[in-house]
């Protein structure tokens, strides 16, 4: 059986919205104590460019996922569950708040 262990929300930003994704991953760390991850710039990972990371337990994922969506604005966020299987994880267990993006995939080969 598989168990989520806790939640990653990338939070995707540029340089025009850099300072509003910093400012929702302040406000969620804050309102639900969830570690936020430091700002990357430019892509990392299988992640197409800038993003900042919120790690989030599952018991508050419902509702840190309603304080991302009702407070995103123009971002886009994608969520995934944490399994212990890294492709599936990006690719099935995922949650898009905004539009989606192409995740490179390779690094999961």
């Amino acid at each position: 059986m598989t168990v989520i262990t806790d939640y990653h929300a990338h939070v995707y930003y540029d340089a025009a919205t850099r300072e509003q994704a910093d400012q929702l991953c302040k406000a969620a760390g804050a309102a639900f104590g969830v570690k936020v991850g430091r700002m990357h710039d430019n892509p990392v990972g299988p992640h197409p460019r800038g993003s900042v990371q919120l790690t989030v337990p599952t018991a508050l994922f419902g509702d840190v996922a309603q304080f991302l969506a009702l407070n995103r604005g123009p971002l886009t966020i994608f969520a995934h569950a944490e399994t212990g299987e890294d492709l599936a994880d990006h690719t099935q267990h995922v949650i898009w708040l905004g539009p989606s993006e192409e995740l490179d995939l390779s690094i999961f080969s």
